[in-house]
């Protein structure tokens, strides 16, 4: 597990390995995460949006960003917590992810809170620093 606080926001990442939906031979490598956020704060919040920097095993970077997560834009009362599921394709065999959420609490201030880096590794490769 991977976790980071940001404004008493936890997010937690972990990561894994989709073995049947990937073909190493082609160079298809396919891993999901599951993220879930608790609301530690005293304040209503929203998550608006994602912003995801992806480093793959040979330095190759992708950027991603949009509105909410899996098409939800989750409100979080107080000691709420919402998770989530999605995945992450690669041409190696492994990578590395972090980012951050936008969130918007019930004064309509907007801050960003942080996506822990966490890495991407095929179960049994040699591991490498991304």
């Amino acid at each position: 597990m991977y976790r980071a606080v940001t404004h008493n926001i936890e997010v937690e990442v972990e990561p894994f390995y989709l073995e049947e939906q990937s073909n190493p031979e082609e160079g298809h490598y396919v891993w999901a995460y599951r993220v879930t956020i608790d609301n530690r704060s005293d304040e209503w919040v929203q998550l608006l949006s994602r912003y995801w920097h992806i480093t793959d095993g040979v330095g190759r970077v992708e950027e991603v960003s949009g509105d909410g997560v899996v098409g939800e834009q989750p409100e979080l009362k107080p000691g709420d917590s919402y998770q989530y599921t999605s995945g992450c394709p690669l041409s190696t065999p492994s990578g590395i992810m972090v980012g951050h959420y936008t969130l918007r609490n019930d004064r309509s201030e907007m801050f960003d809170i942080a996506i822990p880096a966490f890495s991407l590794d095929m179960p049994g490769a040699m591991h490498t620093v991304n």
